[in-house]
């Protein structure tokens, strides 16, 4: 039943404090003080969360309505009240609403649901660290080409060339963003193509020579650490998963008889769910590992707890304690490994790139699911196991056949 003023006046405190629900989920919560306090609770991504709309009665019964109605019209639009709130106070503008932290800000809580976690992290400490100090407080519609190159400067004087490109692409996200919710009419940051040097692309170092894989291979055979860090070792060159992807692998993924490794959408880079058949090989490896670790959740637990994946490090440590430098082979640097021989060795690109994850560059691409390919990728990931196991038992280099007769 909805609050009247009167019940509210009449209300009493007691020895805990009280809720006096309204409609719409916002209540009022009496401490045992005789403080009067205006609540709303909501729900985000399925976690209940609550803010504060004032006291009463300095908020009145229809101001916390009000309050109510434009908090809803936010969620309605995928926007948290909470985190916009915040926002607006850490931005310190008169309209809060055009600041361009505000609309970043908001931005981010918009699509941040889309991304992987780790991606979405390096967004936001890239605005806050980079964009925000500098653009933060200025209303959006009122920022000019000049003022972004300004700030993008500051970051490429540091030598941070990638990074200042990522983030004048992040500031005509919002730019976008903020013309689509009416709060700008047109995008600064677009004029600033070409504005700074090329960005050097990033290669992660790899070995791709059959002999010296081969030396790799006996060496991972011979690691004297952990039998957790061992296998893992020995599995990123056969499934060539991202590193995160690899250590944050789950056992309730695996799938023993069908002989594949499916990997929810929420952990890949593309959001996309991804099948990783199992060869024997691996499949071999897991079972070794399996005693060790399938009482929990994580396939390659942590080192202190079963409760948390093994440390984003802990490959290329055991790359480093093997006598490979960072600029001769990383963990990131097996995918580069098996991109470059199974395209040498004539497999379909496409299942190569589908196998790989990598994001589509064509509408055609675009359009394949998690499962095209995936007979063919079954035979590739065998022989491509068979293939290293080969190099692992010789010196001499060995023959790869590609495909089935």
């Amino acid at each position: 039943m909805p609050l009247s003023d009167t019940a509210i006046r009449n209300a009493k405190p007691g020895d805990k404090p009280i809720r006096m629900y309204d409609t719409g989920s916002l209540y009022l919560e009496i401490a045992p003080s005789g403080g009067k306090w205006w609540r709303l609770k909501y729900r985000v991504d399925g976690k209940e969360k609550r803010i504060s709309l004032g006291v009463y009665p300095d908020v009145s019964l229809k101001d916390a309505r009000e309050k109510r109605d434009a908090a809803r019209k936010q969620l309605a639009n995928d926007v948290d009240p909470g985190e916009y709130r915040k926002a607006a106070k850490s931005s310190n503008v008169l309209d809060g609403e055009n600041g361009f932290e505000v609309v970043g800000r908001e931005w981010f809580v918009k699509f941040a649901p889309n991304w992987v976690e780790t991606h979405s992290d390096k967004i936001i400490r890239r605005l806050e660290r980079d964009v925000f100090p500098w653009l933060g407080k200025r209303p959006i519609q009122e920022i000019t080409a000049p003022e972004i190159l300004a700030m993008l400067r500051r970051i490429e004087e540091r030598g941070a060339l990638e990074t200042a490109h990522r983030a004048l692409q992040n500031c005509s996200q919002v730019f976008r963003y903020a013309i689509a919710t009416g709060r700008a009419v047109r995008d600064p940051a677009a004029d600033l193509r070409g504005a700074l040097p090329p960005a050097r692309a990033k290669h992660h170092a790899s070995i791709t020579d059959p002999k010296l894989i081969g030396a790799l291979l006996r060496a991972i055979k011979g690691y004297e650490g952990s039998l957790v860090t061992k296998c893992a070792l020995q599995i990123a060159p056969l499934t060539f998963v991202r590193p995160g992807e690899l250590r944050k692998a789950e056992w309730s993924e695996i799938n023993f008889d069908e002989a594949e490794w499916r990997i929810p959408a929420e952990r890949m880079k593309m959001r996309e769910k991804h099948v990783v058949p199992l060869s024997k090989q691996v499949l071999a490896l897991l079972r070794e590992l399996h005693p060790l670790t399938g009482h929990g959740k994580y396939v390659f637990p942590g080192a202190r707890t079963n409760g948390r994946p093994m440390s984003e490090n802990t490959v290329n440590a055991g790359l480093r304690r093997l006598g490979y430098s960072n600029d001769e082979m990383t963990g990131h640097g097996f995918r580069s490994m098996a991109s470059t021989l199974l395209n040498e060795q004539g497999w379909n690109r496409d299942a190569i790139e589908r196998q790989l994850a990598h994001a589509e560059r064509d509408a055609i691409r675009a359009a394949y699911n998690y499962a095209e390919h995936l007979p063919e990728r079954r035979r590739m990931m065998q022989a491509w196991a068979d293939f290293l196991e080969s190099l692992s038992l010789s010196t001499e280099l060995t023959s790869f056949k590609t495909k089935a007769a």
